[in-house]
């Protein structure tokens, strides 16, 4: 169960204004107005929850500490029910985990300013079936929504033959051996998708790529340039669309997967010469590629265009967020953070923050305290490393 409080304040930046007050984290990260406070037993190998520490989330995205540093393509996020993180890295198939210290935060005794502090980070396994090259390798990651029950995380892994969903346990700190969930999933060293994440019902969303086999994208009979909807045996979800994985197709390369308070599906997607976008996903569509790009040649009525389009060098999207109000795109070659404010399934302008200033950006998760981790991406092969890349920052929205 979930346990918080949140107070609407106002409005700012055209989007509620709102004070997250959390006392327990929830396996999928949200928050409930309104829920009675209680502390209950922490999971095993777990600290007990802190103090709740509140703080505004007015769509204003401010930067209040690094919680892990010399990370190496750090790729996806994922919290457990008790608020640790694990965190896949892309080039070296490890699976790491990070506790956060004290409750993951500090008071600065004058202002009363709320600070991030580092976590401990250890590793709890490493995925010898990822064979990484280019953009392939240990990709997504997402926690069973029984995983107090179960103990199971999922994983996407560009294998040598495959790309594929598996699934592991993870018991006593470490991750047991792993055990396929959906396979043939086609792989290339570029366009491999690989985002993960669990919907209603407990069913799981996989992102795939064309795997630079474009036509494919548009055939319902292949895996590659769709949106999956799976159980978590790795059957096809009852009540998709062609009674397959397949929930929607026409996608060249989506990294990025979000629910919104209303169970509106978002994906990001990579363009190639001159559109990335943003998408509200609907079983059954057709998203063009590589019949259209953005909003060139999406005027056919049996395809449906996207939201959002930016130039390639302003965004390259990958990891894609829900708050209240707004979407956070994480952009690699932009090197920016998008906020996106929606209503309703619908778009409004959106807004740059932190360009620049961490580099590229693979990755943006909300955390089960409503703040937001970021995860950089400069140790990719593409970027330029600073001192103490790669990283995850946490933000409060």
């Amino acid at each position: 169960m979930v346990v918080a409080s949140a107070l609407l304040a106002g409005c700012s930046g055209g989007g509620n204004e709102v004070t997250i007050d959390i006392r327990r984290p929830d396996a999928a990260g949200s928050t409930t107005p309104g829920a009675t406070p209680s502390t209950p037993a922490p999971s095993s190998g777990a600290a007990a929850p802190s103090a709740s520490v509140p703080f505004t989330a007015d769509g204003e995205p401010n930067a209040i500490g690094t919680v892990a540093t010399g990370l190496t393509s750090p790729w996806g996020i994922a919290f457990l029910p008790d608020g640790r993180a694990l965190v896949t890295e892309r080039d070296t198939a490890r699976v790491l985990l990070l506790s956060p210290r004290d409750g993951g935060y500090v008071r600065s005794g004058a202002s009363g300013r709320t600070q991030a502090v580092k976590a401990r980070v250890s590793e709890v396994g490493q995925l010898r079936i990822a064979r990484p090259r280019g953009e392939g390798g240990l990709l997504g990651v997402a926690v069973s929504p029984t995983y107090e029950q179960d103990r199971l995380v999922y994983f996407y892994v560009s294998t040598e033959r495959d790309n594929r969903v598996v699934r592991a346990r993870l018991s006593g700190g470490r991750l047991s051996p792993t055990t396929p969930v959906l396979t043939g999933i086609p792989v290339n060293s570029t366009h491999n998708g690989g985002r993960l994440l669990f919907g209603p019902g407990g069913y799981l969303f996989v992102s795939t790529g064309d795997a630079q086999r474009r036509e494919e994208a548009q055939q319902r009979d292949s895996l590659a340039g769709k949106i999956l909807r799976i159980t978590p045996d790795g059957a096809p979800a009852p009540g998709n669309p062609f009674g397959s994985p397949v929930w929607s197709l026409g996608h060249r390369n989506v990294q990025g997967l979000a629910l919104d308070a209303d169970d509106s599906l978002w994906a990001s997607e990579f363009g190639d010469q001159t559109s990335d976008e943003l998408n509200r996903i609907l079983p059954g569509n057709d998203y063009g590629w590589p019949r259209a790009e953005g909003r060139e040649g999406s005027t056919d009525p049996s395809l449906t265009a996207p939201q959002l389009t930016w130039p390639t060098e302003d965004a390259s999207p990958s990891g894609l967020a829900a708050t209240d109000g707004y979407l956070w795109m994480a952009a690699l070659r932009g090197e920016r953070l998008w906020r996106i404010p929606t209503r309703s399934g619908q778009v409004e302008q959106p807004t740059a923050h932190l360009t620049g200033r961490y580099g590229r950006l693979r990755s943006v998760v909300r955390a089960p305290d409503g703040r937001l981790w970021l995860a950089t991406s400069n140790t990719d092969g593409r970027g330029e490393p600073r001192r103490g890349d790669d990283r995850i920052v946490v933000l409060e929205p």
